[in-house]
């Protein structure tokens, strides 16, 4: 396929003037508003690093981020959305995902100068997607005016420069410094990047806006770039993040709990992966939970729960180390409920052989769960169905380690259950309402409330209140204007 020609779809760059600014919400809530005006959108993100992510219908591996904003637009989640995923195992070191499949790993020497495949496979997914949809609204990474990564760039203003896409940088006044974040963002920009910056959107605003009116008048004058709007603070959107600094800021139901609020104490990992499987126990009323690496956290919770992770060996060490291997093992022995997904599931075995992911060989896991976990050099990726209980319970696999639970021990979701210990593989099980809300139960004593909203209607309703937002406060006849 050819990679020079510019594609028929139009299309819109959001870039950020620092990671955490909320390029992936600002992209969900244009998505589902261009949607909404009756566009074919898709989302797209060059390279996305982050230990989040997703399993799409055609069993390839995304960003999670870019699988929501799939979900935004109404379209169905691929891996051309975000063709490029680093994941990282270590501060100098990145396993790649290309095209949804494991592809080697990238150390940190190479990230400058040693990423011109990566961006071949990056702008041939545009492309694709090009074909065949109406609107291609792309995500940034971090910010554009990181100069020492300019030459070797495709995510931020090299895709900008290679498919002349009109580009808006989103400011969070919430951090403070918004005005010079914006403005040196614009200038630290050569000419012919600068001159593809259409509009500057600042976001996360608490108060009101007209205190904002001489400030906002002054950068555009500063820049020669429009403003194209302020967006408010959304204190109850929390939208599966996809990175660190995003961990943990959940905002606690509207609905009051039904019965006295359960404490969940989840392992905050160096390497954390799919913390997003928190999410839905975070949105359950009556339900708390608390990231942590302190171990009187975790001796007075209700409900212990080791994530998953990206290094597991590591990680394992990490909780031996901190103390809180003990504190998850006093737990279990005082019948607390432990829970285990994936690489936390894996650390509650008897021994994990890892001579792939670590290289450290076989390891003694915490003992609590009979298992034995062996990692392969292939990743699974899969999409399982099963139950617990009588309901019905969807989720999805990405992990190296593959576990053996001994013959006659009793099984849960792919993984194994020992008294009060639970381990699945599985990840986003408790997005299923109803297993989700029996399980606490039976596992805490938990009083669910059924009148209150699920996940998934909760998380559709944080996408149209983006879209609604998007809508109301951006210039959005300018913004229709800068797409073309």
């Amino acid at each position: 396929m050819p990679t020079d020609r510019r594609p028929p779809a139009r299309g819109l760059l959001v870039a950020g003037t620092s990671s955490d600014a909320g390029k992936s919400l600002v992209t969900a809530g244009i998505c589902r508003f261009l949607a909404r005006q009756g566009m074919r959108v898709a989302p797209f993100k060059a390279q996305n690093m982050s230990n989040n992510s997703m399993v799409c219908p055609d069993g390839t591996e995304i960003g999670r981020a870019q699988y929501l904003q799939a979900q935004a637009a109404g379209a169905v989640p691929e891996s051309a959305m975000n063709p490029v995923l680093l994941k990282p195992g270590s501060d100098r070191r990145s396993f790649v995902v290309v095209r949804g499949r494991p592809a080697g790993a990238l150390e940190a020497g190479e990230f400058a100068s040693g990423r011109r495949h990566l961006a071949q496979a990056a702008f041939a997914a545009y492309l694709e997607l090009a074909q065949r949809y109406d609107v291609i609204v792309c995500e940034g990474a971090g910010s554009p005016a990181e100069i020492n990564l300019r030459s070797g760039d495709y995510v931020n203003m090299g895709l900008a420069q290679r498919f002349s896409l009109p580009t808006v940088v989103v400011g969070d006044i919430d951090r403070g410094g918004v005005f010079a974040s914006l403005y040196g963002t614009v200038a630290l920009l050569d000419e012919a990047d600068r001159a593809l910056i259409r509009g500057l959107v600042i976001n996360k605003f608490r108060g009101d806006v007209d205190l904002l009116r001489p400030g906002l008048d002054r950068i555009a004058e500063l820049t020669g770039v429009p403003v194209l709007g302020v967006l408010p603070w959304l204190d109850d959107v929390w939208l599966d993040g996809e990175d660190t600094l995003q961990v943990g800021r959940w905002s606690s139901s509207s609905s009051p709990p039904a019965g006295p609020v359960v404490r969940v104490a989840a392992i905050r990992f160096p390497r954390l992966s799919n913390v997003t499987d928190l999410d839905a126990l975070a949105s359950e009323p009556g339900v708390e939970v608390t990231m942590t690496a302190d171990e009187v956290t975790v001796r007075s919770a209700d409900l212990v729960v080791l994530p998953g992770s990206r290094a597991t060996v590591s990680d394992l060490a990490w909780l031996r180390a901190t103390g809180l291997a003990g504190a998850v093992r006093a737990a279990a022995d005082r019948g607390v409920p432990v829970l285990g997904i994936c690489g936390g599931f894996q650390m509650l075995g008897r021994t994990i052989d890892d001579r792939i992911e670590s290289g450290d060989g076989v390891v003694d896991g915490l003992g609590l769960l009979p298992v034995a976990v062996t990692f392969g050099a292939s990743k699974v990726l899969a999409t399982p169905h099963g139950s617990w209980a009588g309901h019905d319970v969807l989720g999805y696999e990405i992990h190296h380690g593959v576990a053996r639970v001994d013959p006659g021990a009793e099984g849960f979701l792919g993984g194994a259950r020992a008294g009060t210990v639970w381990g699945t593989m599985w990840h986003g099980a408790f997005e299923n309402d109803a297993f989700r809300r029996a399980w606490l139960v039976a596992t805490t004593g938990f009083r669910a409330d059924p009148a209150a909203p699920g996940f998934r209607a909760r998380r559709e309703a944080m996408l149209d209140r983006l879209a609604d937002a998007v809508a109301e406060h951006l210039d959005v006849d300018r913004l229709l204007e800068v797409i073309g």
